[in-house]
């Protein structure tokens, strides 16, 4: 079985890297452009994957006939194909060797394919492509969920303003989505897309509600997933009238203080990884503490120490350049308005004819605001705004006209059509077409079958406009594209200036602090009373239980103590009246005194509320290999070695969701190994080992 789930994925590589040569051979540029009559229209073209972009839009179609499947399924695997090749390469030579199954992918994909940076991109890939190896080489398994999890720690820690950006745009995509059920008639599917923390209390207060309902006397018995589904339409659709008892949701929330003294590090909401502006703002709600926010910046131009920064402004008031260039730009939109709406951007008026040769009626008759060559651009178009690649001096662009005109890089001043030169000389007239030609010919034919004398109602007048007109847009685009390009640069200024600012501010150097100390000493006095206020909190209000700390190895993870805040305080003196009431001043020897630690044994069968918050705590998952589901909070912690063969201790204790802790008890021929670390070794019935570790904070 393993041996063909490897064969498995190095043919998914394989057809990746085929499929991805396919899309190279299918480029978009064979399409119709944007804008020509009949190409894709301007909202599917915005809505299309960005790697797609520079593929045909018939290469879909193609695939989905070679690989009989449907349309949206090709397009599909014709993303993903092109997204393993250009952003994850390390992810699809992984996939050959072996290391990592199909299943292993999404989370790459989902989590590490988005990052913007190349050079995170790359960093955090190769990250979790060595943390993957060493636990193969180790014997641990790492489940699709599982790597997952730590994509989702690692791109929170080194890509978080980009993992913000994408929260903000899925938060604006919430909703309640229908779907009928394809497989029973007469069911459906509701679902509701919702941030962590209101999912999580959403789930455990309708759990909540149906544990506390009973089945009417002689009906059927319901499910706990039926009851459920009962109190959540008795609650929507007939609210005020249901005789559904109050519950309360319990929420586990972890945060380290670097997250709540307004860094970058994730948290965790019920054992699901959220950004740490989440977990602040759900602290600040349900305890209503003011906790430090991490977009606060800090004083104007102050560092570390108060000394000022050179070049980090406030972010709140923009700096004199920014000011400048915003009204620049923004003078810039009304003219181009104005222009607008005063048509002189769109369809010109004829002009008097002029005799042959002459070209002083062209220049005499048109807008005083048409384009006049090299004078007006250069007016029109600020030195400072012009692209360094833009139209090079004196000249026009390669493609702005067609071929039968001006050759390209003529120097604008001597063209014709939109010049303040003399014209051109030889044997071309003012009409552009040599003399004698068949199209002067026909046209001259036309104009004396008609009886017109006037060539500028004629085909030479509508083509003198329109090369007018496209040569006004042509430079009306390239003014656009300076703008905003200037536009570009102001905002890329004004983000290293906000993260110059952001990274000397409180919140910055709590996220580069490398322990919690470190992070404590970064915050203003006020923050730290807040912090210590929030800490010495009990239950009550919106906090369920005292705030708990986790005392944690700063190299693995692995949880080393759980303690609040009375109890850190009892340590930290020798027990003496004179320093109980003043633990500040006591400078006696501590070490005689126990510290922190794991808690002691429990003499009976049932864990001590210490014993059981801490393992609780420590495995927070299932620890059964593969199993992601939450550790029930009413029961499921097991004697590895039963009782009272094994002591009810840390060393002999694990968590496990209600199926494996009876698999545990009731699967034949499976043992199960617990060292003193927590570290759980399953052997199989057939002789495979799989070790679980619990899960590092």
């Amino acid at each position: 079985m393993q041996e063909a789930d490897r064969e498995i994925a190095r043919w998914t590589a394989v057809r990746a890297r085929a499929v991805a040569a396919f899309a190279a051979s299918r480029p978009s540029s064979v399409d119709r452009p944007q804008g020509q009559r009949g190409a894709m229209s301007a909202e599917r073209w915005a809505a299309r994957p960005e790697l797609l972009r520079a593929v045909s839009e018939w290469a879909t179609p193609e695939l989905a006939v070679a690989l009989q499947a449907g349309a949206v399924g090709a397009e599909q695997l014709l993303e993903r194909s092109l997204t393993l090749v250009s952003r994850l390469p390390g992810t699809l030579t992984a996939l050959e060797s072996g290391l990592l199954h199909t299943g292993h992918l999404w989370p790459l994909l989902g989590k590490v394919a988005p990052i913007a940076d190349d050079r995170v991109r790359a960093e955090v890939e190769a990250l979790l492509l060595g943390w993957v190896a060493a636990r193969a080489a180790g014997g641990r398994v790492t489940t699709p969920g599982q790597l997952g999890d730590k994509a989702r720690r690692e791109v929170a820690r080194r890509d978080a303003a980009g993992a913000a950006d994408r929260l903000a745009r899925a938060l604006k995509g919430r909703g309640v989505f229908f779907r009928a059920d394809d497989r029973v008639e007469g069911m459906a599917t509701v679902t509701a897309a919702l941030g962590v923390p209101e999912a999580r209390a959403l789930v455990a207060a309708l759990g909540a509600y149906a544990d506390a309902l009973d089945d009417p006397p002689g009906s059927p018995p319901r499910s706990r997933g039926e009851k459920m589904a009962d109190c959540l339409l008795e609650l929507v659709l007939r609210p005020g009238k249901n005789a559904l008892p109050p519950v309360q949701v319990l929420l586990t929330v972890v945060a380290s203080v670097s997250t709540l003294a307004g860094g970058d590090a994730p948290g965790e909401v019920d054992g699901q990884v959220v950004p740490a502006e989440m977990v602040r703002a759900l602290l600040r709600a349900v305890s209503g503490f003011r906790l430090p926010d991490g977009a606060e910046p800090a004083p104007e131009g102050a560092g570390s120490d108060g000394a000022a920064v050179p070049g980090a402004g406030c972010a709140g008031a923009p700096g004199p350049w920014e000011q400048e260039a915003q009204a620049e730009l923004e003078a810039w939109w009304a003219e181009l308005e104005l222009r607008v709406l005063a048509g002189a951007l769109g369809e010109q008026p004829d002009r008097a004819p002029a005799p042959p040769g002459d070209d002083s009626g062209l220049e005499d008759t048109r807008p005083e605001d048409a384009w006049r060559g090299e004078a007006w651009l250069r007016d029109a178009w600020p030195e400072d705004a012009c692209p360094e690649d833009a139209w090079p001096e004196d000249t026009c662009p390669d493609d702005a006209w067609p071929e039968d005109g001006r050759h390209a890089g003529e120097p604008c001043s001597a063209s014709r059509v939109g010049g303040t030169g003399e014209p051109e000389t030889g044997n071309r007239p003012a009409g552009g077409v040599e003399e004698g030609s068949e199209v002067t010919a026909t046209a001259a034919g036309e104009a004396a079958a008609t009886g017109d004398d006037d060539p500028g109602a004629g085909w030479w007048a509508a083509a003198d406009r329109a090369l007018q007109d496209a040569g006004q847009a042509a430079c009306a685009a390239l003014q656009a594209l300076g703008r905003a390009r200037t536009a570009v640069r102001t905002a890329q200024a004004a983000t290293a200036a906000v993260q110059a600012t952001w990274a000397t501010g409180p919140a910055g150097r709590a996220t580069a602090a490398a322990d919690a100390l470190t992070a404590l000493a970064a915050l203003a006095e006020d923050q730290r009373e807040q912090l210590g206020a929030l800490l010495a909190a009990t239950a009550g209000g919106g906090l369920a239980d005292r705030p708990r700390l986790a005392l944690t190895d700063a190299t693995t993870g692995a949880l080393l103590a759980l303690t609040d805040l009375p109890e850190l305080r009892r340590a930290a003196h020798c027990g003496a009246a004179a320093c109980r009431r003043a633990p500040e001043t006591c400078d006696h020897d501590l070490g005689a005194r126990p510290g922190l630690g794991l808690p002691g044994p429990t003499a009976g069968y049932r864990p001590g509320a210490a014993l059981d918050r801490f393992v609780r705590a420590r495995d927070r998952r299932c620890r059964f290999p593969g199993c992601r589901r939450r550790v029930p909070a009413g029961g499921e912690l097991d004697h590895t070695r039963a009782w009272p063969d094994g002591p009810t201790a840390a060393a002999n204790l694990a968590g496990y969701c209600t199926t494996d802790h009876r698999g545990k008890h009731q699967a034949p021929d499976w043992t199960h190994t617990q060292h003193r670390d927590g570290t759980l070794t399953v052997t199989t019935p057939s002789g495979l080992t799989a070790t679980t570790d619990p899960p590092p904070y």
